[in-house]
């Protein structure tokens, strides 16, 4: 023992202090005060690390524990809680061994062997059939080695893509856990991580399960409205053929629920992210013959010219870079070329007082393009544009 450690065993036996060289006789302790000499000696090294177990073995006792806490529920509390500290020990060290710990990188070997056996018997459905048993601990872990799972490669090849192609129902387990309080946070984080893979995403977008994400966002919990917006807004942007192809074939029903649920909702958050997240989609190229279509529509500038008229700058100004795309278009509809001739004035002068505060040379440049555009911009098609003077009430720029 080094001099200090040899301090640390003095106040816990004192008969080393009447003499150090008599035998070492410890006086009885409480559990307590043995468990803190443990923890001292540790963190001085005194003992040796216990040895770790191989990639096999530990993928094999979490499974079997996972399936204890699937199966046994009226054994007895303590049994539990010993079963439920073994499981913390073993995904904490599965966590370790796929990020590192702190000192030394992540074996790749190790990764991959982990990858193998985590994928080959199904441990990674019986993680996500047991989440919602384990602590939040043991919890947050399993969230991070399923992230790290997504991304590991064996011999060049996505096994976790390749296995949730084959279970694709694990999906309809993940998105409904946005309606369990509990769970939603980590269900969230592990569908945006299988989100990755294109052949998941493609399921998704292609299910009834869309719609739901407009009711997800909506959430009265703050956090798990958020989780669910962070996953939707993944589903729109990752993958971009995939998206471009979903919104050609849903775009009635996408951006109608899109439009009322979102751009016109009464949250300032929603309105927010909606608004940003549209603008993404639109400005996309993969999106470019969805975006032609987006800003054909009079009932779509109508909300935008009402966003524009929100007291908030942050979403004036994401409504500022959509509304530019109504202004630019150049094959206009008469409809949309008359409201924007009758409102005119009120438009320019709106503009003209239009500021960030961060100075931004491509906004600057942009408005003044903007406000060219709409002052020199005719008439057109006289019967038209009376029939659509009553719309005027609900899409004017305040002086």
């Amino acid at each position: 023992m080094d001099s200090e450690a040899l301090s640390q065993s003095h106040m816990l036996f004192p008969s080393l202090l009447i003499n150090p060289k008599l035998r070492f006789r410890p006086q009885k302790r409480s559990k307590y005060e043995r468990s803190l000499l443990i923890v001292k000696l540790k963190m001085k090294g005194l003992l040796k690390k216990s040895k770790a177990r191989k990639p096999l073995e530990l993928v094999k006792h979490t499974r079997e524990l996972l399936i204890f806490f699937n199966g046994n529920m009226e054994v007895r509390e303590q049994k539990r809680k010993d079963k439920m500290e073994e499981l913390t020990k073993s995904m904490l060290e599965i966590r370790t061994l796929l990020y590192g710990d702190g000192e030394s990188e992540p074996n790749k070997d190790t990764c991959a062997q982990l990858t193998q056996e985590f994928f080959k018997d199904d441990t990674f459905r019986l993680l996500i059939a047991s989440l919602s048993k384990l602590n939040l601990e043991t919890r947050k872990n399993a969230t991070h080695i399923v992230a790290n799972l997504q991304r590991q490669q064996v011999q060049s090849r996505l096994i976790a893509s390749e296995y949730l192609e084959k279970n694709i129902d694990l999906i309809d387990i993940l998105i409904p856990g946005y309606g369990d309080g509990d769970i939603a946070l980590s269900y969230g984080a592990i569908l945006r991580e299988c989100i990755r893979h294109q052949v998941v995403a493609r399921y998704v977008l292609e299910s009834d399960h869309m719609k739901k994400f407009f009711d997800y966002i909506q959430l009265p919990n703050f956090e798990i409205a958020s989780d669910a917006a962070a996953t939707f807004k993944e589903l729109m942007t990752r993958h971009k053929s995939t998206v471009a192809q979903f919104l050609s074939n849903n775009y009635d029903w996408f951006f109608q629920e899109y439009n009322s649920q979102l751009l016109e909702s009464q949250n300032y958050i929603t309105k927010r992210q909606a608004i940003k997240l549209l603008g993404n989609m639109l400005l996309d190229r993969s999106n470019s013959a969805v975006m032609v279509r987006y800003v054909c529509s009079l009932d779509n500038m109508r909300i935008l010219m009402n966003l524009l008229r929100d007291p908030n700058k942050t979403i004036q100004l994401e409504t500022f870079h959509v509304f530019k795309l109504f202004v630019a278009n150049e094959n206009k509809p008469p409809q949309i070329v008359n409201v924007l001739v009758t409102n005119r004035s009120k438009l320019l002068r709106f503009f003209g007082n239009f500021t960030i505060e961060k100075e931004d040379q491509q906004f600057e440049a942009d408005k003044v393009e903007l406000m060219k555009e709409i002052s020199i911009l005719e008439p057109k098609d006289i019967k038209e544009f009376s029939s659509i003077v009553s719309f005027r009430e609900n899409c004017e720029i305040p002086c």
